[in-house]
């Protein structure tokens, strides 16, 4: 909602009372001095006899009577993020995250191109959080920090395939560096972090980095960091997509899922947090709908006003139209005859 302010209540006043002095100013037989060369307005002129440089000084001296009254256009805001969660993301990149066990209106897909478009839906729907990316699989890299930009962050989802990473599953190290993006002293009391949780989904068993989920999860529990553990695919056998050097498909390989419930029950169950199974799109989305429900907080608006300051605007034409005034007024020069 936009209005216009005036902070001194004298200016109405002042600007009514430019008529009146206009009027007492007609009356009078001496001119008063108003303005610079006011007094030349009421001499008759050789060259015109307008009333064009009184018209223009009262207008700007109106316009400058308005400009030091302050006006401001005043515009409310609403600002709602300021107490939301902070949230890190650990993605599982492993070549295992390409089994085709999931489908998407009768077609087949691979789990991660099912578990994308839930990720961008849950991140839509937390526009309050702060929220940022860790992908993993041989080792483990930022790929966005905490961010209220989710627009970009979705963008950069986007970008994520197999094969950034060499393979392999280090989900130590990921929850381990997403721990290390929720490092803010600002947002700890007592040692523990405030309003900040991990989601991690992955479809197999830890293999490979320096730091094992148990120690990960120790760290997060001291800290008080809920961890969301997630479990993507299906369990047995389960369809593998093999390649030719151009990458092409060629066809299917059965492989075995290796997914480590147990240490994703003991990581959920150490911070607090809770375990989710994902054997296919419906229950991903189950799962992702309850951490959302699970962690949302109810924010009250707060309000701030934005004011543009319009003195400027009226000012500099106000000033404008007085020298224009004062030099219409001046009589011109003219020659004088010469002697005989």
């Amino acid at each position: 909602m936009k209005s216009l302010v005036f902070h001194d209540p004298l200016w109405l006043v002042a600007l009514l009372a430019l008529p009146l002095l206009f009027w007492l100013r007609q009356r009078r037989s001496v001119p008063v001095l108003l303005v610079p060369f006011a007094a030349a307005w009421h001499r008759p002129s050789l060259v015109s006899l307008s009333r064009w440089p009184v018209v223009l000084a009262f207008a700007g001296l109106g316009l400058l009577v308005v400009a030091l009254a302050r006006p401001q256009r005043v515009e409310d805001k609403r600002e709602v993020r300021s107490q939301g969660y902070d949230i890190m993301l650990a993605i599982d990149l492993s070549s295992s995250m390409l089994s085709e066990d999931y489908e998407r209106g009768g077609e087949r897909i691979n789990r991660l191109q099912a578990i994308i478009p839930v990720i961008q839906a849950f991140i839509e729907q937390r526009p309050a959080d702060r929220i940022g990316v860790v992908l993993f699989s041989g080792r483990a890299y930022t790929m966005a920090p905490l961010t209220f930009d989710h627009d970009w962050l979705s963008r950069q989802i986007d970008r994520i395939h197999i094969g950034l990473i060499e393979d392999g599953t280090a989900i130590g190290d990921g929850l381990g560096i997403a721990l290390t993006r929720l490092e803010q002293a600002k947002r700890e009391s007592a040692g523990k972090r405030q309003g900040a949780f991990i989601v991690l989904l992955t479809d197999g068993a830890n293999n490979r980095g320096a730091m094992t989920p148990q120690q990960a999860s120790a760290i997060a529990q001291t800290r008080g960091i809920p961890i969301y553990t997630i479990g993507a695919g299906k369990d047995g056998y389960v369809p593998m997509p093999v390649f030719d050097d151009k990458g092409r498909k060629l066809g299917y390989r059965n492989r075995l899922s290796d997914l480590d419930e147990g240490a994703l029950h003991e990581i959920a169950d150490t911070t607090g947090g809770h375990y989710f199974r994902a054997f296919d799109t419906g229950t991903a989305e189950a799962a992702f709908k309850a951490i959302d429900k699970a962690r949302k907080i109810e924010f009250q608006a707060k309000s701030y006003l934005v004011t543009t300051e319009l003195f400027a605007w009226l000012a500099v034409p106000g000033l404008g139209l007085v020298l224009l005034g004062a030099l219409a007024a001046r009589p011109l020069r003219t020659r004088e005859p010469a002697a005989a």
